[in-house]
């Protein structure tokens, strides 16, 4: 894996790359930066081009603007795609990443092969307590105030003695303003579960079973209501089972991308044969005897 650039609209986007085949982008977490997927993408590049972006604001990639706003990641996943080149691929999202993809699979599903989300937000109404209370917008406020005091500390004697240094904000603007949209959703209750029978893509949930973070139960319900869906629960796991099972879950992800879609059967022709013989239907000719009409019909059955 290497790490690589590209402008995205305005903005300097930063994201690891390796591999070839069809190609797989992956939406880190909120609490991540892409570098937190390297062993995966290191794994899964094996037997795909895979695509990992620094989400705007994260790592070494410039942000957009200090508020967490869905709509726009869901742009900018389209328009790193369009940057890339990248005509039709898959989409795996972790966490906050897979409500990303998620979304984005909602609004652009003939852009995708396939979809996986891993202990994904957005699908179910259970998400851990202390996640909501750390949330609150009064507590972060207040902790944000502290970090960047704190960071802004080290920056400056950091950058007097070791110069030149440069030093990643370990908690940027838009992952503090993350927590207002995981607050606001008051355990979920804007979660997109109510658009998941339209779900177009073939979608894989991968979850940890000791996710403490966002419960299996939603994997479970949201696996009811999506129309193609797998769901594969690791028991040993939690809420990154991409780093706690490199191998099990590379497993998983692979086999689920190979997979070949199946073909639509072929309507039947039968019940028309059926009606026809019945004379349901019109006839061309209104006169043609019963004994031709019988070989015909004889004739298509073999052919149907």
């Amino acid at each position: 894996m290497r790490t690589e650039k590209v402008k995205v609209g305005k903005l300097d986007i930063s994201y690891l790359t390796g591999g070839e085949g069809e190609p797989v982008i992956i939406l880190h977490g909120g609490g991540d930066g892409a570098r937190a997927w390297l062993r995966s993408a290191a794994e899964l590049s094996k037997y795909h081009r895979v695509y990992v972006p620094d989400l705007p604001g994260y790592g070494n990639s410039q942000s957009m603007g200090d508020n967490f706003d869905l709509p726009e990641l869901v742009s900018f996943v389209e328009d790193f795609a369009g940057s890339l080149g990248l005509e039709q691929f898959h989409l795996v999202g972790h966490s906050i990443g897979g409500s990303i993809a998620l979304e984005y699979a909602l609004n652009y599903p003939h852009r995708l092969e396939r979809l996986v989300l891993v202990s994904s937000f957005g699908l179910g109404n259970r998400v851990a307590l202390w996640i909501r209370i750390l949330s609150a917008s009064s507590f972060i406020r207040s902790l944000g105030r502290a970090a960047q005091a704190v960071f802004r500390a080290v920056r400056r004697v950091g950058g007097q003695l070791y110069r030149p240094a440069a030093f990643i904000n370990p908690l940027p603007p838009i992952k503090m303003d993350m927590g207002r949209y995981i607050h606001s959703l008051k355990g979920q209750e804007g979660t997109l579960s109510s658009r998941l029978t339209r779900l177009e893509v073939p979608t894989l949930l991968v979850w940890g079973a000791r996710d403490s973070i966002v419960s299996v139960h939603n994997a479970y319900a949201a696996a009811r209501l999506i129309p193609d869906c797998q769901l594969r629960v690791f028991e040993q796991c939690g809420h990154s089972v991409y780093k706690q099972n490199i191998a099990g879950f590379s497993e998983v992800l692979v086999r689920f991308l190979n997979q070949e879609r199946p073909v639509p059967a072929q309507p039947s022709r039968l019940p028309f044969l059926v009606k026809l013989w019945l004379g349901q239907y019109a006839t061309p000719l209104p006169g043609l005897p019963a004994v031709v009409l019988l070989v015909v019909l004889l004739e298509l059955l073999r052919d149907a």
